[in-house]
């Protein structure tokens, strides 16, 4: 593999000689930048993102994605800003593509999705981490809320 994420557990002194749990997120390229995939538009986001999903478990609702945030159970999940953002700070990353699956197939954005991508886009805004899309996908296909006019 060309790239490494790695959670690694270590315990450190801290407040008085206690001991705390820290959890470090490490990402280490083995490609150069010039020969990293560019995004332009949401197909690009799309065709990246859906060679790295195991395609015999979308229908499952468990999606592999490049960086798998959550995992989605029979009626929703939970996506956390601060992961979502802590996880692309530690990655050093310029901008940030989302996608999540609907595994009824119906690639409608829900109120929540559109809700969700409004302060993930405010956020990245903030951190001069611009959210380029958040697309909803399914084996048939994409919705880009970008395209929508819904970022």
């Amino acid at each position: 593999m060309d790239r490494t994420l790695e959670i690694t557990d270590r315990t450190t002194a801290c407040l008085a000689g206690r001991q705390i749990a820290e959890v470090e997120l490490v990402y280490r390229s083995k490609v150069k930048p010039s020969e990293r995939p560019q995004i332009k538009n949401s197909r690009h986001i799309f065709d990246l993102f859906i060679s790295h999903w195991d395609m015999d478990k979308m229908e499952l609702n468990r999606v592999l994605d490049i960086y798998e945030m959550s995992v989605e159970g029979t009626t929703g999940t939970i996506a956390d800003a601060k992961l979502i953002f802590a996880t692309a700070l530690k990655a050093n990353a310029n901008k940030l593509a989302i996608s999540h699956n609907h595994p009824s197939g119906n690639l409608k954005p829900s109120n929540e999705d559109i809700a969700l991508t409004r302060r993930l886009a405010n956020t990245g805004k903030f951190l001069g981490m611009p959210v380029l899309d958040h697309l909803t996908i399914s084996k048939d296909g994409y919705f880009s809320l970008c395209d929508e006019g819904l970022i």
